[in-house]
């Protein structure tokens, strides 16, 4: 009796162990700003590979959300600043777009969107109040076009804002409150979302702290740091995260809304395009972060964490550089879902990369040997080639930054070739240029190729996978169903 009773026991956890999936409460990111993207199908199974139950949208990316439909993934549905205007305009223009956003993606395809962030930071000062008559009548918009929808109890809508709508005048969390420039506003959006039984979005970016002040005391901006603590009565922050965070807590509190849900939209640590921006502090900081959240650990306000979206799923070549060259290397896997750095998700699980990539030749565009570094067309040919592709890896403290002239050239030159899908014609720099078939990488400094749009080898549908883990599984149902009744009969 008690060997069957050990075999049911031992089956039932064989049963359960393909349903845990990833950290709870933990998301990412998912930008498509990128001139060769990951196919959304390749990158819906690197999702769910590494256990990613929550993913956030930056747009209504068709291809995205017919990938993530029926993936089990819960999806956060971001809508442009330059749709704001528009949306709060007329619940009509509202009602259209979640007609063709989020009601056609839900019923047609099954993607599970639980959230609409209406706009991103556009409290940010730099946008000089462009975007604050706008963005509070396009939220209650889109809300009444959900209810209109049916999906008013399915999806909430929210505004991912940036860190800086709060403040403290004491320099201390305890003195928390919302900028006095769009406090009355803010504590009216606070109020919708409250009763709307949403949450507040936040993101926040520690290594914008130590990017903006080069005096920024540098291990505070890690979890494992061994700053001096900032002591603020009873309690005592050792990171700018924790600080950060319960500023605005005591913010909500301070304004009657003390147990009001926060979600981070945005975290994380870029690896290249800055001094301070590499694979050593992006995998100290993430692993930092993913440690807390394993261990279930808040803050000394919050004990219990909120959920969480890293910042971000993959680098984006084609994103823009104005808040700094770091922007285009946020992604904890490369370009192409290549893991960058190891972390460790817990349980023993480390990354696993995208599967089922296929790129362009191997062959690499660069500066021609019997080229003259003096040569009079060299610096407006490199120009050009950086004007249009991504050359943020080269510069002071960048990955690339320790290459001589000939190979700067180079890695420029072969970024304008990869963009252009290998085009003959553009490796032609004023004859500076040759085609290479050895790899010109050195030291930190990847020459990429580009993944080729053109030939890819897809997954398998997700059809064909759920067949094989049900059959598993009704294998094991009718293993334990056998088991019972013999348990019955012995």
């Amino acid at each position: 009796m008690g060997f069957c009773y050990f075999l049911w026991f031992l089956l039932f956890c064989m049963l359960l162990e393909g349903q845990i999936k990833g950290v709870s409460g933990l998301g990412v990111n998912w930008g498509t700003r990128l001139t060769h993207p990951v196919p959304p199908k390749i990158v819906v199974r690197l999702l769910k590979d590494n256990g990613f139950n929550k993913v956030k949208l930056f747009e209504a990316d068709p291809g995205a959300l017919q990938a993530l439909g029926r993936s089990g993934i819960e999806v956060m549905l971001g809508i442009p600043n330059e749709f704001l205007a528009s949306l709060a305009s007329s619940v009509r223009v509202a009602e259209d777009w979640v007609a063709k956003n989020v009601s056609n993606y839900i019923s047609k395809y099954g993607t599970n969107i639980s959230y609409v962030a209406v706009g991103n930071e556009p409290f940010l000062k730099t946008y000089k109040d462009k975007f604050l008559q706008t963005t509070f009548p396009a939220l209650k918009n889109v809300q009444a076009a959900l209810i209109k929808a049916g999906l008013g109890r399915q999806v909430k809508v929210t505004v991912p804002l940036n860190a800086d709508v709060y403040q403290t005048d004491t320099d201390l969390p305890s003195g928390g409150d919302f900028r006095s420039d769009i406090r009355t506003l803010m504590i009216s959006m606070v109020k919708f979302l409250s009763d709307s039984g949403s949450a507040l979005v936040i993101n926040i970016y520690p290594f914008l702290s130590l990017y903006a002040d080069p005096h920024f005391p540098k291990d505070y901006a890690f979890f494992n740091g061994n700053s001096t603590p900032i002591v603020d009565g009873s309690i005592s922050y050792t990171n700018v995260f924790d600080a950060n965070y319960d500023t605005l807590i005591s913010a909500l509190e301070k304004n009657g809304f003390a147990s009001m849900p926060v979600i981070i939209g945005e975290v994380g640590w870029p690896t290249d395009g800055d001094i301070n921006a590499n694979i050593e502090y992006a995998k100290r900081f993430n692993q930092g972060l993913l440690d807390r959240i394993i261990k279930g650990q808040g803050t000394p306000k919050r004990r219990t964490p909120p959920d969480i979206y890293l910042f971000g799923l993959i680098d984006e070549d084609a994103k823009s550089v104005d808040p700094g060259n770091f922007e285009r290397h946020w992604g904890i896997f490369y370009y192409d879902g290549t893991i960058k750095y190891a972390l460790d998700l817990g349980n023993g699980r480390g990354l696993v990369a995208a599967k089922g990539v296929k790129y362009l030749a191997r062959e690499w565009c660069v500066m021609s040997p019997q080229a003259n570094l003096l040569d009079p067309n060299l610096t407006n040919s490199v120009n050009y080639a950086c004007t249009y592709a991504d050359c943020t890896s080269l510069g002071y403290g960048t990955s690339c930054g320790t290459l001589d002239a000939r190979s700067n050239a180079s890695y420029a030159f072969n970024m304008y070739y990869q963009t252009l899908d290998q085009r003959k014609d553009a490796c032609k720099f004023n004859n500076l240029s040759t085609i290479t078939k050895l790899d010109p990488s050195q030291g930190t400094c990847r020459f990429e190729i580009m993944i080729d749009l053109g030939t890819h080898q897809l997954p398998p549908s997700r059809s064909s996978s759920l067949a094989v883990g049900s059959n598993r599984n009704s294998l094991l149902l009718a293993l334990l169903i056998g088991l019972i009744t013999l348990i019955t009969y012995v």
